[in-house]
C-alpha cells in the first residue's frame, strides 16, 4: 500500500484545461457576489443569533423521535463494541495496513465518510457517537451524574475541538507512520479516554464542544436539508424561538406561523442552518484548522513539495516531519489571520459562512479517496485477515476532476451568498448580528464590508483549483 498525503491512497492528475478552469473559478465567485449584492437587499435566512441556552447539550430524547431512544442506545453500544474491536486489532492484528482494518476505518470511513453522511442525514456522529454510550456507562459505574460535577471553564467554547482536530489532522497528513495500525490504535484509544474522562467531569455537553469528530459532523450538518426537530406541543411564532441549538441539528427558526412540536425529522433550507451555528469562542480556530489542513493537503501532494521539503531537510538537518509540521501550523495560522483581517468586526458574525467552503475543499480532496478506499475499508471490517480487494471501479479522471472543481466553486458561492445575507442581517439587527458593534451598517457599507472577504474567497478558490488541476 502506498502511504501518501491522505494517510492511505493518493490522487492522480486531473485532465482539465487548467488556465481556463482557474480563471473561471475566480470569475464565478466574483459574479455571484455582484449578483447577490445588487439584487439581494434584505436578509432572507434569519437575523437572530442563537441564545446561550441553544448551546446546551440536549438530552437523549432530543436526539431522535420519541420511542427510538433505546434504538439509539443500541446503535451507540454496537459502535462502541466496534471501536473496541478496532483498537484490539490495531495492537494485536497484522501490522500491515492492507491486512488490518483500523487505519482505513479511521481515515476513510470516519473522517471522509462523515462528510457525505452529515450532509445528507444531519449530525449523524452526534446521534450515534459511541463515546456517549461509554460516558453513560462510566457515570453509572462511578455514580457520577451525567450532567457532570462542574461547569466547563468559561469562554472555552470550541477550542478543545479545534485542538483535537489539529492533532488528528497532523496525524493524518504528517508522520510517515500514520498508517501504522499501532499508531492508529493509540490515537483512537487516547481520543476515547480523554474525551470520556473530561465528559465525566464536565457533563455530556462536553461532547458537543470538545469531541472533534462530533463538532466536525455537526458543522457539516448545518448544510444538511434534513434536521432533527425537537420540543413538544404547539408553539407560536410570536413566542420564544422553537427548536434546539445548532448542535442538535434542529431546523431553523421561521418566526412566523404555528409550529407543531414533537421530536422528528424536518426539511429545511441549508442556508438557514448556517445561521443557527453560534459564533462561540474557538469556532474560527476550528474552521481554520479544517480549511488550512486542506490547503496543506493540496500542497503536500505536489511534486514541488516532495522536492522542496527533502532539499530543505537536507540543508537544515531537520526531519522532514518537523518541517511539514511547521508548514501545516503556518497555513492554519495564515487562514485564521487572513479571515480576521478580511472580516474585522464582522468576524464572529460571518464565521459560519466558512463552513460551505471547508466542506467544498474536503469533498474536492477526498472524493476519489472515498470511492477507491471505501470498499476496501468495509471489506476489511468483515475480513481483516485477508488482503485488501482490488481497486474498485471509479469514474473517469475527468469526471472526478469535474466533481472536485465543482465542489470548490459551489462551496465558495454558497459562502458568498451566506456572507451577504449575514451582513444584511447585521445591518437590520446590529445588537445580535454583530457582537460588540452598536451602529447599524449603512447601505454604502454593506457591500464594502463584504469585499475583503469576497476577495479572500476568490484567492482561495484559485489556490484550491490550482492545487487540483495544475500542481
Amino acid at each position: 500500500m502506498t502511504v501518501l498525503a491522505h494517510g492511505i491512497g493518493g490522487r492522480t492528475d486531473l485532465p482539465l484545461p487548467s488556465e481556463l478552469v482557474l480563471q473561471a473559478g475566480g470569475f464565478v465567485v466574483l459574479v455571484s457576489f455582484l449578483a447577490v449584492g445588487l439584487a439581494w437587499r434584505r436578509p432572507r435566512f434569519g437575523t437572530e443569533e442563537p441564545e446561550p441556552g441553544d448551546r446546551a447539550d440536549p438530552g437523549p430524547t432530543e436526539q431522535l423521535p420519541r420511542g427510538l431512544e433505546h434504538a439509539q442506545l443500541a446503535v451507540r453500544c454496537l459502535l462502541l463494541a466496534l471501536l473496541g474491536y478496532l483498537v484490539a486489532r490495531a495492537f494485536t492484528g497484522n501490522p500491515d495496513p492492507d491486512h488490518n482494518p483500523a487505519p482505513r476505518a479511521l481515515y476513510v470511513l470516519l473522517w471522509v465518510g462523515l462528510v457525505p453522511a452529515s450532509l445528507v442525514f444531519g449530525p449523524v456522529w452526534r446521534v450515534v457517537n459511541p463515546l456517549r454510550a461509554l460516558h453513560r456507562g462510566v457515570c453509572a459505574l462511578l455514580r457520577v451524574p451525567p450532567a457532570g460535577v462542574r461547569e466547563p471553564p468559561s469562554g472555552l467554547g470550541y477550542w478543545p475541538a479545534a485542538i483535537g482536530l489539529a492533532v488528528f489532522i497532523w496525524l493524518e497528513l504528517v508522520p510517515d507512520a500514520r498508517a501504522d495500525p499501532a499508531v492508529v490504535g493509540a490515537f483512537i484509544a487516547g481520543y476515547a479516554a480523554l474525551i470520556t474522562a473530561a465528559a465525566t467531569v464536565y457533563g455530556a455537553r462536553w461532547f458537543s464542544l470538545a469531541d472533534p469528530f462530533e463538532v466536525y459532523s455537526t458543522l457539516i450538518a448545518a448544510l444538511s436539508p434534513v434536521g432533527l426537530r425537537t420540543g413538544a406541543g404547539p408553539k407560536s411564532g410570536a413566542g420564544p424561538r422553537s427548536g434546539a441549538g445548532p448542535n442538535s441539528g434542529a431546523g431553523p427558526r421561521t418566526g412566523a406561523g404555528p409550529k407543531t412540536g414533537g421530536p422528528g425529522l424536518e426539511f429545511r433550507n441549508p442556508l438557514r442552518g448556517l445561521n443557527r451555528v453560534p459564533p462561540a469562542p474557538g469556532l474560527v480556530a476550528m474552521l481554520a484548522v479544517w480549511w488550512g489542513s486542506t490547503v496543506f493537503d493540496g500542497v503536500s501532494g505536489t511534486s514541488w513539495w516532495a522536492t522542496t521539503s527533502q532539499l530543505a531537510a537536507a540543508r537544515s538537518g531537520l526531519p522532514t516531519e518537523l518541517l511539514a509540521t511547521v508548514v501545516l501550523v503556518g497555513l492554519i495560522a495564515l487562514v485564521a489571520l487572513s479571515y480576521r483581517l478580511a472580516t474585522g468586526a464582522l468576524s464572529a458574525t460571518l464565521v459560519s459562512t466558512l463552513i460551505p467552503i471547508a466542506v467544498g475543499y474536503t469533498i474536492a480532496h477526498y472524493a476519489s479517496l472515498l470511492l477507491v478506499e471505501g470498499p476496501r475499508a468495509l471489506t476489511q471490517l468483515v475480513d481483516p485477515s485477508g488482503a485488501a480487494p482490488p481497486l474498485a471501479a471509479v469514474p473517469a479522471p475527468v469526471l472526478i476532476a469535474a466533481v472536485q472543481v465543482t465542489a470548490i466553486l459551489v462551496g465558495h458561492v454558497v459562502g458568498v451568498v451566506a456572507a451577504h445575507d449575514r451582513v444584511l442581517g447585521a445591518a437590520e439587527n446590529p445588537t445580535t448580528g454583530v457582537p460588540g458593534k452598536s451602529q447599524v451598517l449603512t447601505d454604502q457599507r454593506r457591500l464594502a464590508d463584504e469585499i475583503p472577504l469576497v476577495l479572500l474567497m476568490i484567492l482561495y478558490t484559485m489556490i484550491g483549483i490550482y492545487l487540483l488541476v495544475i500542481a
